[in-house]
């Protein structure tokens, strides 16, 4: 402990002030009305600006419940103890009352003040010196009171944090200790937490928006339960509905999250208390009050403290009292011994004269206490004061174990057990009552003509076992809370009575659920029989988030032949199916006798996975040994359950029971990975870990963050669910508003029949191999060219004029050429067509090449006959007559008739056999 400051300083009590203002936690109780609305004083803040302010406004930092910290040995009783910070007009408040049964007691008191676990201010003052009349000397005869308003400078307070005015259920706890002058030992010692009204503690507002959807979500799923004509086509729509047994899951799985016994930050608590009427730990006075007495919770609300109703003669000392009941305190006393002997040390250092000065300066700023009262309510002088605690809750300001949690719904943790419980059994009488009502509802209704006399025909036929199907239900759903619940019981101890009622009721919860769960499943057994075959499971490669390499496991049964070499090992093992004797009656979901009697267990989860709900019992009934039966082993409780939530999170992925997309989204995935991600920062919060509270609220955030998502997830898929019961519940109405939604509801009803069969889907299709970039001539389609006009290409003059000689030009390969293309030139001359019929063709050009080409071939003269430039006329005469065959030949081929009809491409023979002749002309 840091050395005391000295009582000389100046400024000590606005030291005292600053450390007050590092801490806040919850939000206030209802206001008091002391004071009028209309009262109002000036004040000046820490920037100089002057406001007019309410007399009975909030302010910045303030404390709130208060308890005894000796365990009830304290030998006063407080009725009040407030402490307050207002940082609009720079001032701080501090009031106490309360009552002593001692006659003469001269006192020292010490004020520390606790944030996150460290000691960060401590203050010590006579009492006689700060004009606490009352407390100088002690005296039963005069009523503890005392008050103070102390202004303060902005250096005073310019080292607290903005952050610790605003910050939610901000950990910090203030502790006045209470010393005798004669014994110098401590005779009373009293907690308050600091808060400053930001919390995620809200159980009025959260818990019921939370309740609102879980009633939607209890309608759709009853609704979509009872309309219908046929038992399995009902059934299907009753298990694409959201359960109710998820949502109730994930309310209790995050309360319950804080009953391992570790040292909770103060705002998982506070967030954690939204949900504890999921779990039965709802407070009203007059139960709470009813249910002490039967458990032997007992102790005065109106005040806190040890002191008796006897008058202690002490007669100027008790130094044998008090130095005993120290003794006896369950709080530190060692610490209490140091804390002693520095008080006095620091007294004996200090001059007459000194004391005298400081007293003086602090009784300026003193006032009265207005009233006195041992009147719980009426000692609330302010609206944001806090009251002593309940009897059986914790210290304020301790959020260990699940009694650190019940406080923040002041509910004792002895009172658990008995409160869930009896909840429990006021949720079934409303349950049945809701249900007879409604039945009856609708005989009134159909009697009246308002609905037809056929609506949910089968429901008002079989009230009476829907009605037991429903508290079935409700058992189911509460078994994992009221194992816990009992369990906690019997590891936490108590009186006779309410331990005898946990016994009968574990007893006939846990023998009933093993009970049932085990006939549903001989009944189910008794219509078929249950053969094995040999199969192998094979590993398949791949990779998870397109990454991280993994392997699959498949079933060799399943699996194609080209598949069953692809894969990384097999091993083999036996699998075991259930043959029906009914052939007709294959799926357990098709036996309406099953349904009827079992469905209330089996009807959410898939054909091949009905008997998921006996794995879903042993899953919750460890779960609830850890939780409740281990709180007295708290490493054990911690590893236990977190190992076995990894276990039992793979195993329902492997499993994948429910048959709705909705239930597996939020039953499989987010309540495993929450479950999972809770479990495992839970263990920073053990003891042997010893890690700072400031690093332990950072993770309880991170839990609240996981959880808070999880809880809207919820939100969401409860809206969805309703929409979709909506779809079911018109499924016979050939029209549908709105409009928008028909295809969706179309595609919703195909997808509940596709699910109901239950059967690997269909393997996807085999992709197309990627097309490569190719070149491919499938056909060649020959267009006429200028060549074909050449004297090469003419037909045999034969076929113009049989009678005359056809002289060759180019000698004998050119002559085959031409011959073989004869017929296929003539089918080309139809290519003209659109030249009008009668018109004859004309080459269209000449080139240079042509000419060349005949010059090499037959001089220099011109084609037919047309002498060059240098030759002269007998030469041009004589080169005519050598080419007479020549000179006869047409410029333009006759024609017959022109079509418009394309030539016809040339076969491959006729393509080969003409390259064969041009490479034999060329040569």
């Amino acid at each position: 402990m840091a050395r005391f400051p000295s009582l000389s300083s100046a400024s000590w009590t606005t030291a005292f002030v600053s450390s007050l203002a590092l801490f806040s936690t919850i939000i206030p109780s209802t206001r008091a009305q002391s004071s009028s609305s209309s009262d109002t004083i000036q004040g000046t803040n820490g920037a100089g600006v002057t406001h007019t302010l309410l007399v009975d406004r909030y302010p910045a930092l303030y404390s709130g419940d208060f308890g005894d910290c000796m365990g009830g040995q304290s030998l006063l009783n407080l009725t009040s103890y407030d402490a307050a910070y207002y940082a609009d007009n720079m001032t701080v408040l501090f009031n106490l009352a309360g009552t002593t049964n001692l006659r003469n007691e001269s006192l020292m008191l010490y004020i520390s003040v606790y944030a996150y676990g460290e000691d960060r201010f401590d203050l010590v003052f006579n009492p006689c010196n700060a004009n606490f009349a009352s407390l100088c000397p002690l005296n039963a005869s005069v009523p503890i009171t005392g008050g103070a308003v102390i202004p303060v400078s902005t250096s005073d307070v310019s080292a607290i944090p903005n952050i610790a005015l605003s910050i939610p259920d901000f950990e910090a706890s203030v502790q006045l200790r209470i010393f005798s002058n004669a014994s110098q030992t401590q005779i009373g010692c009293f907690s308050a937490v600091m808060r400053n009204g930001a919390t995620f503690s809200h159980p009025a507002a959260v818990g019921s928006v939370l309740g609102i959807f879980t009633f939607v979500a209890v309608v759709a799923s009853f609704a979509t339960a009872i309309y219908g004509v046929s038992v399995p086509h009902m059934r299907t729509h009753y298990a694409h509905s959201l359960s109710v047994l998820v949502v109730f899951e994930v309310f209790q799985s995050i309360f319950f999250s804080g009953a391992l016994s570790l040292n909770w930050p103060s705002v998982c608590a506070a967030f954690w208390s939204n949900f504890a009427w999921s779990a039965g730990m709802i407070y009203t006075p007059t139960i709470i009050s009813s249910i002490n007495s039967f458990t032997g919770v007992s102790g005065n609300a109106s005040q806190v403290g040890g002191a008796g109703s006897t008058v202690l003669n002490n007669n100027g000392g008790l130094q044998q009292q008090i130095y005993g009941r120290a003794l006896s305190a369950p709080h530190d006393f060692a610490r209490s011994e140091r804390i002693a002997s520095r008080i006095y040390e620091r007294a004996m250092e200090d001059s007459p004269f000194e004391l005298a000065r400081r007293s003086e300066q602090l009784a300026s700023h003193l006032i009265k206490r207005a009233t006195n009262s041992t009147d719980k309510t009426s000692e609330r002088l302010f609206a944001w004061a806090g009251v002593p605690v309940s009897p059986g809750l914790p210290i304020p300001g301790n959020w260990s174990g699940f009694a650190g949690e019940l406080s923040m719904v002041n509910v004792p943790a002895a009172d658990a057990f008995m409160t869930g419980f009896l909840w429990f059994l006021i949720l079934l009488a409303i349950l049945i009552g809701a249900t007879i009502a409604f039945k009856f509802s609708l005989e009134g209704l159909s009697a009246i003509k308002w609905i037809k006399n056929d609506r949910f025909a089968m429901f008002r036929s079989h009230w009476k076992g829907f009605t037991g199907l429903i508290v079935l239900r409700s058992c189911f759903i509460a078994f994992f809370m009221l194992m816990t619940l009992a369990l906690f019981q019997f590891s936490s101890g108590g009186k006779a009575g309410p331990i005898a009622i946990a016994v009968i009721v574990f007893l006939i919860f846990f023998v009933g659920a093993i009970g049932l769960t085990i006939y549903a499943c001989f009944y189910r057994v008794k219509f078929g029989k249950y053969e094995s075959s040999p199969d192998r499971i094979h590993f398949k490669r791949k990779n998870v988030l397109k990454v991280i390499p993994w392997y699959k496991t498949v079933r060799e049964s399943s699996m194609d032949e080209q598949d069953k070499g692809k894969t990384a090992g097999s091993v083999s093992f036996f699998q075991i199916r259930f043959v029906d004797h009914d052939s007709e009656q294959q799926s357990v979901h098709q036996n309406a006798a099953f349904t009827k009697r079992f469905g209330w267990l089996a009807s959410r989860y898939r054909r091949t996975r009905w008997w998921f709900f006996g794995f879903w019992v042993v899953y919750q009934f460890v779960r609830a040994c850890f939780i409740g039966g281990a709180s007295q082993n708290p490493t054990a409780q911690v590893f236990g359950i977190f190992i076995w939530e990894i276990i039992a999170f793979i195993a329902i992925i492997c499993i994948n029971p429910f048959e709705g997309a909705r239930n597996t989204a939020l039953a499989v995935y987010m309540l495993g990975i929450s479950k999972v991600v809770t479990a495992g920062l839970s263990i920073a919060f053990l003891p042997q870990f010893n890690v700072a509270r400031i690093p332990t609220t950072i993770i309880g955030i991170i839990i609240i963050i996981c959880q808070g998502f999880l809880t809207i997830g919820l939100l969401i898929l409860i809206v969805l669910g309703a929409i979709s019961s909506y779809m079911s519940l018109t499924r016979n109405r050939e029209e549908f508003k709105p409009h928008s939604l028909e295809n969706i509801r179309m595609k919703y009803f195909g997808h509940l029949e596709t699910k109901e069969k239950d059967v690997p889907p269909p393997p996807p299709p085999v992709p197309e191999e990627p097309k490569e970039p190719y070149f491919q001539v499938k056909t060649v389609r020959r267009a006429p060219k200028i060549e074909d006009e050449d004297v090469d290409f003419v037909p045999d003059l034969a076929e113009f004029n049989p009678g005359a000689s056809q002289p060759s030009l180019a000698g004998p390969a050119s002559r085959s050429r031409a011959n073989s293309m004869g017929g296929s030139m003539r089918s080309h001359y139809s290519s003209y067509g659109n030249v009008p019929y009668g018109a004859r063709v004309h080459r269209a050009s000449w080139s240079s090449r042509d000419f060349n080409q005949y010059h090499e071939e037959h001089g220099a003269n011109s084609p037919f006959g047309t002498p060059g430039p240098s030759r002269s006329a007998s030469g041009m005469s004589q080169h005519i007559s050598n080419n007479s065959i020549a000179s006869r030949a047409p410029l333009v081929r006759p024609q017959a008739s022109h079509s418009s009809l394309r030539p016809s491409t040339p076969t491959r023979e006729q393509q080969q056999k003409f390259a064969n002749q041009r490479v034999a002309h060329a040569s």
